[in-house]
């Protein structure tokens, strides 16, 4: 018996405009690479279908445009889709298309399912919060309000995070990149979610920063076995944390299938650069 996706997309297309006779119809779609020169559409993403299963780490890669971060918006409520499908494998939703529930309730699921990294951690933290208190913000956003589990719980997740504990007062505008990011992953992982959501973590980081940072996600998985996607640019990054990936290109999935599968044999020849670029 096969196991069943954690999260499950069908279908998603998230398009920027209102389209015309030349892009509407997919069958006769000409377009220049995901932009419609004719009335400006674009096509963020396009007809795109995965899979994550529980405790896997599946990467998106591709270059800068090609629909990976729009991908990641969609996953986390930041932005609409124009159309698709998205399930959870859990009871309180399940066999419910996510993206059709109301605000109030994809509220609840980004508190309590999901979890987040952003690239930038200006978008996941409040600068002007400590460190221990934006854990607790999360903490409080899931319905908890007793501060000395607060307290607990965030002593303990900084301290997973290599943040010593000293410092835990202190406001993460006073960090470095690389530790403001630790403090990101710690309050994303502060109401136990199933499934982190990680973009673009490591860009813009020294090399021997963005090492610990990825060390530090590989323990994280194989500690509490959360199911993970690994959005990034870098084929470097993927190699490292993915066990299964997929290969986006002008807003569509041009190739996926085993991370190792992919390096040592990519088949379209946009993944074939990637991969040669490494070498």
């Amino acid at each position: 018996m096969l196991e069943e996706p954690i999260l499950s997309v069908k279908n998603l297309s998230k398009q920027f405009g209102d389209g015309c006779r030349r892009c509407s119809d997919p069958s006769t779609r000409d377009l220049i690479k995901n932009y419609c020169p004719s009335c400006g559409m674009v096509f963020a993403c396009r007809d795109i279908s995965l899979d994550l299963y529980p405790g896997e780490i599946l990467g998106v890669v591709g270059e800068s445009g090609s629909g990976k971060s729009s991908l990641m918006k969609c996953l986390y409520f930041d932005s609409d889709v124009t159309s698709g499908e998205l399930y959870l494998q859990d009871e309180e939703f399940y066999g419910q298309n996510l993206w059709t529930l109301s605000a109030q309730k994809k509220r609840y699921i980004r508190n309590h399912k999901y979890g987040m990294v952003y690239q930038n951690p200006v978008h996941g933290l409040k600068m002007d919060f400590t460190s221990i208190g934006n854990i607790a913000e999360k903490l409080i956003a899931a319905g908890n309000r007793n501060v000395d589990n607060m307290k607990m719980v965030g002593e303990k997740l900084l301290d997973t995070v290599h943040i010593p504990l000293f410092r835990m007062k202190e406001e993460p505008r006073n960090f470095s990149g690389g530790m403001q990011q630790r403090v990101q992953i710690a309050k994303a992982l502060s109401n136990n979610p199933p499934v982190l959501f990680l973009d673009e973590v490591t860009t813009g980081l020294d090399l021997s920063v963005q090492a610990d940072v990825l060390d530090l996600i590989k323990r994280i998985q194989r500690e509490f076995g959360i199911s993970m996607i690994v959005v990034s640019h870098d084929l470097a990054v993927i190699r490292m944390l993915a066990d299964r990936t997929i290969v986006m290109l002008n807003g569509e999935v041009i190739e996926n299938g085993l991370t190792d599968q992919i390096l040592e044999d990519p088949i379209h020849p946009y993944t074939q650069t990637l991969v040669y670029s490494l070498l």
